[in-house]
C-alpha cells in the first residue's frame, strides 16, 4: 500500500452521466467506479492530500461531435487543425443531465473542478492541456501554487482521459500514477494498448489501487 501525504493529489477524471450506462457515451461498467472513487477521495482527505475533479463541458455543436459534421458517424476520425480528431457522440453538452457528476459521487472535499472541451473548435481529454497539446487548463499551476507533488488518476475512460491527463501530469513534472481498478476503458480500435504504451513511455506509474 502507498502511504498517502499532504503532497499527493486525486484526479477524478469525468465520472458524469453521458459516460455512465444510460448516458450518450456510455463507458462498460463506468458506474462502478463511484463507490471507488469515494473511498478513495476519503482516504486523500484523511492524509491531507487534495482531491480534484474534472468534468467535460461542451457548447452544443461541438467539433469532437459526428453530428457537427454532414456524413460523418461517431467513432470516425477526421483531421482538425490541431491533428486527428476521433468523432463521438454528442455528449457531455453545457448544462445537461448528460453533463452532470453521477449522483452517487460524493465528494464534498474536493477542492476545484477543471471544466475542459468548454472551447467550441477543439476538444479536451487531459485535465491539463486541450487537444492541441499546447493550451492549458491552468491546473498545473494550480498543483504547483498548492504544493501537489504527486498526482494519482482514476475515472472515465481509462484510454483517453484519464490515460492523456496522467501522461500530461508527467509531462509537467508531476510524478504521476494510474489508478486501473477505480477507472474504466472504451478500448476503441486498440486504444487501451496504446495509451498503456504512451504511459510507459511517459514515466508513468500504472498500478491497480493505492
Amino acid at each position: 500500500m502507498v502511504t498517502l501525504c499532504a503532497s499527493d493529489l486525486l484526479v477524478l477524471v469525468d465520472i458524469q452521466n453521458d459516460f455512465c450506462p444510460g448516458g450518450a457515451l456510455a463507458v462498460a461498467d463506468g458506474d462502478a467506479v463511484v463507490p471507488l472513487a469515494n473511498e478513495l477521495a476519503r482516504r486523500f482527505h484523511a492524509a491531507g492530500g487534495g482531491v480534484v475533479l474534472t468534468q467535460d463541458w461542451h457548447p452544443p455543436g461541438h467539433s469532437s461531435f459526428a453530428n457537427s459534421h454532414p456524413g460523418a458517424k461517431p467513432f470516425d476520425a477526421i483531421q482538425l487543425d490541431y491533428g486527428e480528431q476521433t468523432l463521438w457522440p454528442a455528449h457531455c453538452v453545457q448544462g445537461t443531465r448528460g453533463a452532470e457528476f453521477h449522483a452517487g459521487l460524493d465528494v464534498p472535499m474536493a477542492s476545484l473542478v477543471v471544466r475542459k472541451g468548454f472551447r467550441p473548435g477543439i476538444d479536451s481529454y487531459s485535465a491539463f492541456f486541450e487537444n492541441d497539446r499546447r493550451t492549458p487548463t491552468g491546473l498545473a499551476g494550480y498543483c504547483r501554487e498548492r504544493g501537489f507533488a504527486r498526482l494519482f488518476f482514476a475515472g472515465l475512460a481509462t484510454d483517453f482521459c484519464v490515460a492523456y491527463s496522467a501522461e500530461d501530469a508527467a509531462r509537467c513534472g508531476f510524478a504521476s500514477v494510474l489508478l486501473t481498478g477505480s477507472s474504466r476503458a472504451i478500448d476503441l480500435h486498440g486504444s487501451l494498448e496504446a495509451a498503456m504504451a504512451r504511459l510507459s513511455a511517459a514515466g508513468v506509474t500504472v498500478v491497480e489501487t493505492v
